[in-house]
């Protein structure tokens, strides 16, 4: 169980990059470590949205200043309740494409071969995180900044 964590925290990538353009590094701290995305972002966009891997996704959102269309390959957290989907936030509730979607007031999921509406986002604490989430995940995500998390649609 002491690799679950650093599992969840590669899977849960929240870089946000757009189909049309080249990947760009960060500039400043506060975000997943580059090396990492960069080594992970091919196998978790090939996989994230597939049917057969449940615990990636694509959420798809538009930048809140630009407009420009993004697919952010996320790690969706299993749930106590089926109505609420649940993304963990392992590097902080100010990334990009967390912004973008409390700022457009939803996003669309690709989740398990199925295209999902999200509606109603709203950033919770790693406390109220761990209450929603499914037993196996309650420890990591009392670890994280925060969640955020969305009615289905």
């Amino acid at each position: 169980m002491s690799h679950l964590p650093r599992l969840i925290r590669s899977l849960c990538m929240n870089n946000t990059s757009q189909q049309s353009r080249p990947h760009e590094p960060s500039v400043g701290g506060g975000g997943p470590p580059r090396r990492l995305v960069n080594a992970t972002a091919p196998v978790a966009r090939a996989l994230a949205g597939r049917r057969w891997v449940p615990l990636w996704a694509l959420i798809r959102h538009r930048g809140r200043r630009s407009g420009a269309a993004y697919e952010t390959p996320i790690a969706v957290v299993p749930t106590t309740d089926a109505s609420v989907v649940m993304i963990g936030l392992p590097w902080g509730v100010t990334t990009n494409w967390a912004r973008n979607v409390m700022a457009a007031g939803g996003a669309s999921l690709r989740w398990k071969g199925r295209d999902v509406e999200l509606v109603h986002p709203r950033i919770v604490d790693g406390a109220e995180a761990e209450r929603l989430a499914k037993a196996p995940l309650r420890p990591v995500l009392r670890r994280f900044p925060g969640a955020i998390v969305f009615e289905r649609g």
